[in-house]
C-alpha cells in the first residue's frame, strides 16, 4: 500500500504530464489531496507518511483527471477562499480572484469616512463582493444584481452560509435597470474581456466559467460604458462608484467615465502592480 505522500507524488507528475507548470501541478495535488482527506497543511505534513485510506486512491484520482482536463480546481472541489471566507462556486458563477478584494478595500475605506447604508453590487456573480462586504460592515444593507438567475441562487446560499442574508437582496436584472431609489456605494467586478481575446485565455477560464460573465464586447467595455451611464442616477450625494477592469484598459475607462460625467479619484494597482480598479464620484462631489 502506497503512503499519501507517495500518491501524492504521482499525482503531482500525472499533471505535470498533462502540461501544467510544475508549481501549479504540486499546488493543485495538494489542494485537491487535502479536500479528499479533509486535512489543513499541518495534517499532511504530519501524516504524509501514513498509509493511504482506502478510499483515497480512487477519489484522488478522479479529481486529478478533471484537473488534467483543465477544470479548475475552484470547480472540483466546489469553493474558493475569498476576504477570508469561503464561497461555494460552480460553472454559473466566476471564480473569485484575489485582486477583486481591492474591491472590498475600497469599501471599507468609504464607511469609514462617508455615511454608508446602501450598497450596489453590479454582477454580483457568486456574491463574492455582497457577501463580504455585508460580513464586514453589519450596518449595511446590500443589494446583489445579477442578469443569471442561476449566479443569484449560489449567492444567495454563499449570504446564507455567512449569516448575511437578512441584510442582501438579491435582484435579477441587467446592470441597474429596473432597481429605484438612491445608494451610497455601487462596486461591480463587470465583464471585461475583448471578445476577440477567448483564445488568449488560459483554458482552465474559457472553457469552465461562464461566457456572459468575462466577455465584455468587441473592447470589453460595452458593460462598464453601460454602467458609467446609468450609475450616477442612483447614487447619493457624496457616494461613490468602484470597477474591476482588466489589463490595458485603464486610460480608456478613465475616458468613458469622464464622458459620461465622472470624475477619477484614484486608480488601483493589484498585487503585480497592474491598474486593475477605478474609483469614481460624480462631477462636483467630494471623495
Amino acid at each position: 500500500m502506497a503512503s499519501v505522500a507517495e500518491r501524492l507524488a504521482a499525482a503531482r507528475a500525472r499533471l505535470e504530464a498533462a502540461g501544467l507548470p510544475a508549481a501549479d501541478a504540486a499546488i493543485d495535488a495538494e489542494v485537491l489531496a487535502r479536500h479528499i482527506l479533509g486535512w489543513d497543511r499541518a495534517g499532511l505534513i504530519v501524516h504524509g507518511r501514513d498509509p493511504e485510506p482506502p478510499d483515497f486512491p480512487a477519489r484522488l484520482d478522479a479529481a486529478i483527471a478533471r484537473r488534467a482536463e483543465r477544470e479548475p480546481v475552484a470547480h472540483i472541489i466546489g469553493r474558493r477562499e475569498f476576504w477570508g471566507l469561503e464561497f461555494e462556486v460552480t460553472q454559473d458563477v466566476l471564480i473569485p480572484r484575489p485582486e477583486t478584494e481591492i474591491i472590498v478595500e475600497e469599501a471599507l475605506a468609504f464607511a469609514a469616512a462617508h455615511p454608508c447604508r446602501t450598497v450596489v453590487d453590479v454582477g454580483t456573480g457568486s456574491g463574492c463582493l455582497a457577501v463580504a462586504i455585508a460580513h464586514e460592515l453589519p450596518a449595511v444593507r446590500v443589494t446583489a444584481v445579477d442578469v443569471s438567475v442561476a449566479a443569484l441562487e449560489v449567492a444567495r446560499r454563499n449570504a446564507v452560509r455567512h449569516a448575511v442574508a437578512d441584510r442582501v437582496v438579491f435582484h435579477h436584472g441587467d446592470v441597474l435597470e429596473g432597481l429605484h431609489g438612491g445608494v451610497d456605494f455601487i462596486v461591480s467586478n463587470p465583464p471585461y474581456v475583448p471578445d476577440g481575446d477567448a483564445e488568449s485565455l488560459q483554458e482552465d477560464v474559457v472553457r469552465y466559467e461562464p461566457r456572459m460573465a468575462l466577455f465584455g464586447g468587441h473592447d470589453g467595455l460595452d458593460v462598464i460604458d453601460r454602467l458609467f451611464h446609468q450609475a450616477a442616477d442612483h447614487l447619493e450625494p457624496g457616494g461613490q462608484l468602484v470597477v474591476e477592469f482588466g489589463f490595458g484598459q485603464a486610460e480608456p475607462v478613465a475616458r468613458l467615465a469622464e464622458a459620461a460625467g465622472w470624475r477619477t479619484v484614484r486608480i488601483r494597482e493589484d498585487l503585480q502592480s497592474i491598474p486593475r480598479t477605478i474609483v469614481l464620484a460624480a462631477t462636483g462631489s467630494q471623495g
